[in-house]
């Protein structure tokens, strides 16, 4: 195995932020915010018992599981608000829930904050990708991504108001619905979205489907798109549902291949990934390569998060994490690592917490799992040999 260059050092554990007690979204109460009581005994908060994990074939790479909340139905989406709990959507059941920053013994707290109630659900369809806001601390608004009997749409939520549709019309499926939502370093908001059956919508400029897209709070093209005008940010997608950026700010997403080959590309500014003309590597010059492709049987990976130059997938049918590492001008380190290999069954969000550690959530109760009585679960990983979450 080659040696960890020097940019992944370890990480120093960072504080959450603080932040004042509030009422969360259309008025919800019981939502507090800020640093986690003690138990009433007056020590700080017991989290279950850890597990370690070494990567198969003596890779060294060791990580640290602690099951946060278990009992979930499906947790698709994830973002971390300011004093690190997280917002977690459930696919089926159209339900925001918050997942700590408080915790008793059995875990995190988990607290339903919202129900949205037009979700239509069905395949993978239904509550998909959540944002929150980075002025949320003064703003206090939340994006999500979701399916509608009539299509896919990005709606804003604010305390105290209904939500607000900034992008509808996206088209719909049983399957392909993409539904990765995040802001980026620039500010803007970020949206993938899946071809929905529709595979020549993914080389269509004009449609929605197979692409990521570009937006304003309001909904609106971002300025300095490819296309003036257009939301379109990159095309020629089948199924993206993560991304990341990485502290060099550059943005990869994985993708869903159909049979052969799975991916995780470096997303340029208007570049085109070639579905369905072609699926995984090309010689194909008007499209862009993969920096990796896998095997569906080992990948087919939902979830991407991204420690400074490290990459970290959650697979679902692969039930697996890959990790990947990162030169510094963006290309790949060494071979990628799988760890977790079917320990928690599918696995499907990925998001980096305000400490640096990794929440991931299984996806087991999907239809195409076999869960378990705690299924599904959120997640803490820890890499004990540096990088993401070591303290």
């Amino acid at each position: 195995m080659n040696a960890r260059p020097p940019y992944l050092r370890t990480r120093r554990l960072r504080a959450a932020l603080a932040a004042s007690c509030t009422t969360l979204l259309l008025g919800t109460t019981g939502c507090a915010f800020g640093e986690p009581d003690p138990d009433p005994a007056g020590e700080p908060p017991n989290l279950p018992t850890p597990s370690a994990s070494a990567a198969p074939g003596g890779a060294g790479q060791q990580v640290v599981a602690t099951v946060l909340a278990k009992g979930l139905a499906v947790p698709w989406g994830m973002a971390f608000l300011p004093d690190g709990g997280a917002l977690v959507t459930e696919r089926d059941s159209g339900r925001i829930l918050q997942v700590g920053p408080e915790s008793g013994p059995e875990g995190m707290k988990v607290a339903v904050v919202q129900t949205i109630p037009d979700v239509a659900a069905g395949g993978e369809a239904g509550l998909l990708g959540v944002a929150v806001s980075p002025a949320y601390a003064k703003d206090r608004t939340v994006f999500v991504y979701y399916t509608t009997a009539q299509d896919n749409r990005i709606v804003r939520l604010e305390s105290g108001r209904p939500p607000t549709p900034i992008l509808t019309g996206i088209p719909k499926a049983s399957t392909h619905d993409g539904g990765g939502l995040g802001f980026g370093p620039d500010g803007y908001l970020y949206a993938s979205t899946g071809d929905a059956g529709n595979q020549p919508a993914a080389q269509d400029p004009k449609s929605l489907n197979g692409k990521i897209l570009r937006i304003t709070r309001d909904g609106k093209p971002a300025p300095g798109n490819p296309t003036s005008g257009s939301p379109v940010w990159s095309l020629g997608h089948r199924n993206v549902q993560g991304f990341a950026w990485t502290a060099t700010r550059r943005m990869y997403a994985v993708e869903f291949g159909q049979n052969t080959w799975d991916e995780i590309n470096q997303i340029d500014k208007g570049g085109n990934y070639g579905w369905p003309s072609v699926e995984g590597r090309s010689d194909d010059r008007r499209y862009v390569n993969p920096i990796v492709q896998w095997r569906t049987a080992e990948a087919s990976c939902s979830g991407l998060a991204a420690v400074e130059r490290l990459l970290i997938t959650a697979c679902l049918r692969g039930q697996r994490l890959w990790l990947v590492e990162l030169t510094a001008n963006g290309g790949v380190f060494g071979q990628p690592r799988e760890l977790l290999t079917g320990k928690y069954g599918r696995l499907r969000a990925a998001a980096v917490a305000p400490d640096g550690s990794v929440w991931v959530s299984t996806s087991n109760r999907d239809g195409r799992g076999k869960p378990t009585p705690e299924d599904d679960r959120i997640l803490r990983l820890v890499f004990a040999d540096g990088g993401a979450g070591r303290s």
